[in-house]
């Protein structure tokens, strides 16, 4: 049964620093922002990803994404349960793993990054089928994660239909 609104308490600054699960899972303080979190969930990513792409090997972005999505998925689960909703709106790791994912195949132009970041706040706010069936059916931190993660390939798509479209 979920918790009632009254019942979910409101994070701030001392639960982020409670655990380290509240910390990731709250994008290091992101989630905390009083309007859309999940946007600024997704800009998290674009730092890290141009860490990634100066100084690491394709395969070294890839395998620190896929680490951070589990990370985030026990993250997302620790501070859903704590808050008493499993996908609590200041849950943010979810928005920053997807978006890395599709970071990775933008690459480092600023022009692809930034059609991608449209794209993808727009599939994750709009949850076309099946990301909002997959929202509603799956409530742990693997759901919070895996709605996100439709919403990226949703974004890969669009964005490999536009360039098949549109060319380079």
């Amino acid at each position: 049964m979920a918790a009632s609104a009254s019942d979910v308490p409101t994070p701030n600054l001392r639960f982020l620093l409670a655990h380290p699960a509240h910390s990731l899972a709250l994008g290091f303080g992101l989630g905390l922002v009083p309007f859309a979190p999940g946007t600024f969930g997704t800009l998290l990513a674009l730092p890290i990803a141009w860490g990634l792409y100066g100084y690491a090997s394709d395969t070294v972005f890839l395998i620190a994404t896929a680490l951070l999505l589990i990370a985030g998925t026990i993250a997302a689960h620790v501070t859903g349960r704590d808050l008493r909703a499993p996908d609590h709106g200041s849950i943010v790791i979810d928005e920053t793993v997807a978006f890395l994912f599709v970071l990775f195949f933008t690459g480092p132009d600023l022009a692809r990054q930034a059609l991608a970041f449209v794209l993808f706040r727009v599939f994750d706010i709009v949850k076309p089928p099946p990301i909002r069936q997959a929202d509603a059916a799956f409530k742990n931190g693997f759901g919070v994660m895996f709605d996100d993660l439709l919403a990226a390939a949703y974004t890969l798509l669009a964005l490999a239909i536009a360039q098949r479209v549109l060319g380079d």
